[in-house]
């Protein structure tokens, strides 16, 4: 029987001088210079608009996934993770740089009909996530600091100022934050803010989560939240249900922090308590009150 026709398949494999292409209907294998005007002269030399499988390495794979949505290409990001599981399933031995492009392309034309292509942010909405994980960094800096420069005698003083600093710092980053969100205008934040625990900062990044493009289902704007449920179950035995972890560090974090901050709300403690008289630890009782809470949401 004749395998149906996958289009123009290609596999990207980036890093920060080279992209290491296969293309899958030709099954030829080549590399090009990662730089605007060798990727701009390789993609309008594509005989049709074909469809790219690239995995995201840091900020190395923007300049190919820009340039190659502008000239009409459908572009997948391939998370890594998956990717990574995907090698050990079929069998691959080699962890190489033409060998993964390849895997790449093997992916997108196994898969695609799982896959949502890839669509830029406007610049608004980049300079938003830029800055909200530039914040992120920042905070645990902070933390870290703040735990290991502890009993610093008569370093003190410029221990304080630094950690004071770096505060301030925190503090224009929310103001600029709040200001890029107004111009966006992105008005479902009081919305947001009614949910008890939930705060300027989060309630900016769940309706900044909502606005990166259409979700092709609830479950799958719960997977960006990083709120989706990993279940283990085979026959008879029944292990534990955990968060995958797969979305967004931030988001979790943040919706973490506000599950912690509402669990002592007097409609939220009820139900909290209740997940710790069924034996679940705080943590655990947390996770189910943000469900909770994202249900309210919706």
């Amino acid at each position: 029987m004749a395998q149906p026709s996958n289009g123009h398949i290609i596999g990207l494999d980036v890093s920060k001088a080279t992209l290491d292409v296969f293309e899958w209907d030709t099954e030829r294998a080549y590399s090009i210079a990662n730089e605007a005007t060798a990727i701009e002269h390789w993609l309008a030399g594509l005989d049709a608009p074909a469809r790219l499988a690239i995995e995201p390495t840091n900020t190395y794979h923007r300049v190919v996934a820009v340039a190659a949505y502008a000239q009409r290409h459908q572009v997948y990001l391939i998370d890594p993770y998956r990717l990574t599981h995907y090698r050990t399933g079929v069998g691959q031995r080699v962890k190489a740089d033409p060998q993964d492009a390849q895997l790449l392309a093997r992916y997108l034309a196994r898969e695609a009909g799982d896959l949502k292509a890839w669509a830029p942010l406007t610049p608004g909405q980049q300079r938003f996530w830029h800055l909200l994980r530039r914040r992120a960094t920042l905070v645990r800096s902070r933390v870290q600091l703040r735990a290991s420069l502890t009993d610093m005698g008569s370093l003190q003083v410029e221990v304080d100022a630094l950690l004071g600093h770096c505060e301030q710092t925190i503090r224009t980053m929310d103001r600029a934050l709040m200001a890029e969100a107004k111009h966006l205008g992105w008005a479902k934040q009081q919305r947001c803010r009614a949910i008890p625990g939930i705060g300027p900062l989060t309630a900016m990044a769940m309706v900044a989560a909502y606005h990166r493009g259409p979700f092709r289902s609830i479950d799958a704007f719960i997977a960006f939240m990083s709120m989706d449920v990993r279940v283990r179950e085979s026959g008879q035995w029944r292990g534990q249900c955990k968060l995958t972890k797969k979305g967004d560090p931030e988001l979790r974090r943040l919706l973490f922090n506000a599950a912690m901050q509402g669990r002592r709300n007097s409609l939220w403690e009820p139900y909290y308590l209740r997940l710790r008289a069924r034996g679940m630890n705080t943590t655990e009782s947390a996770s189910m009150n943000r469900t909770l809470s994202r249900n309210s949401l919706l």
